[in-house]
């Protein structure tokens, strides 16, 4: 817990990091002090582009972690990478924020939950859907006993394309292809690490995972893992499944990835649903609850993407700041990846996967 700025070195300042800094930029409590790519020119141009003069650019990450200016690093990289730099930054004595997921498989997992948790210095698994505005209010009403208790969660996320989406650099693409860099799929372990984060958010922890996981040619020739479908089971019955879409002609809207996210919680006696999240099909309400025989639409909450990341980094400075734990801890990261890496498992031996309580 300190008063103090929190003095912030960016690691990997790939088009992500854009999303990363803006709280850190206008929160009165942090001050990004330094960064770091391995293209120089590029660093160079997000300090331009961030308005930190002063920062310190560098290529070599190790130089940023020996500097004395920097006490909390946020590392933005493939994910082979997470965990050695991150037992380096642990090493340097930094607090971390490093983004999801924490690493490519349990035993990895097992070693930086080891490493953080004998550490005194804060470390979060950066997670930023779970701190989208309209998902932030479904928990509130849902921890308010608007629905009832929880019985069963749908996600689906739908892919497409965008007139005003990303261009995906080619690297950026690359490494998310190859299973040695990535650690599974694009959609379903990727980006479907988010979608594991809102289950276990709203649900808990899975006790069994069973998955269908298809793979599609794209027209420049890399993959997609879709159409795919994961269902998972939660203590007491309750249920839930993932299912995961691309449609390549399909026009969805926003300013990041074309992707449509959708969420329904459905409980003893009402059900919410939760509308966008990369982007957007439409104008329905970004939130929808059904209870007591009546549909309320909360339209004054905040949709855009860059929201989540916003208060993400907000919780993070407050934690910091006020103290507590963050949202990811070192440990319920490891929980979300086993999620996921269960949903990858059972694709592959095509039976489920059921979730051991020792390995929580």
């Amino acid at each position: 817990m300190t008063r103090q700025a929190i003095r912030v070195g960016i690691i990997g300042t790939g088009r992500i990091s854009d999303l990363h800094v803006i709280e850190y930029i206008q929160n009165p409590f942090s001050q990004i002090t330094a960064l770091c790519d391995q293209d120089l020119d590029l660093a160079k141009d997000r300090a331009a582009k961030w308005k930190c003069p002063d920062a310190a650019v560098t290529n070599n990450y190790e130089d940023l972690l020996a500097r004395d200016d920097v006490d909390l690093v946020e590392l933005l990289l493939p994910h082979n990478m997470h965990l050695p730099i991150a037992l380096k930054a642990i090493e340097a004595k930094k607090i971390i924020s490093l983004q999801k997921p924490m690493c490519i498989n349990l035993d990895e997992a097992d070693q930086l939950v080891a490493a953080a948790e004998a550490s005194p210095h804060p470390f979060k698994v950066f997670e930023n859907f779970i701190f989208h505005p309209p998902v932030m209010k479904a928990k509130t009403l849902i921890d308010e006993g608007a629905i009832g208790e929880p019985l069963s969660i749908r996600i689906k996320s739908n892919s497409g394309k965008g007139k005003t989406a990303w261009e995906i650099p080619s690297s950026a693409d690359a490494w998310r292809q190859d299973k040695e860099t990535s650690g599974g799929g694009p959609l379903v372990f990727d980006d479907g690490h988010h979608k594991f984060a809102l289950a276990w958010y709203f649900m808990g922890n899975p006790e069994e995972v069973h998955s269908y996981i298809h793979h599609t040619q794209r027209k420049d020739g890399g993959f997609l893992d879709a159409p795919s479908l994961i269902s998972f089971r939660f203590q007491n019955g309750k249920i839930g499944n993932l299912e995961v879409v691309y449609s390549p002609e399909l026009e969805i809207s926003g300013h990041y990835y074309a992707q449509d996210d959708r969420v329904e919680i459905t409980g003893t006696n009402g059900i919410i649903w939760i509308n966008g999240g990369h982007g957007r099909i439409g104008e329905t309400p970004p939130l929808v609850l059904y209870s007591k025989d009546k549909v309320t639409e909360y339209r004054d909450i905040a949709m855009g993407w860059e929201q989540s990341f916003i208060q993400s980094t907000r919780h993070f400075l407050n934690v910091l700041k006020d103290g507590g734990e963050p949202i990811l801890t070192v440990r319920q990261g490891r929980q979300v990846l086993k999620f996921a890496l269960a949903a990858e498992e059972s694709a592959q031996k095509g039976q489920s996967i059921r979730l051991r309580e020792d390995l929580v």
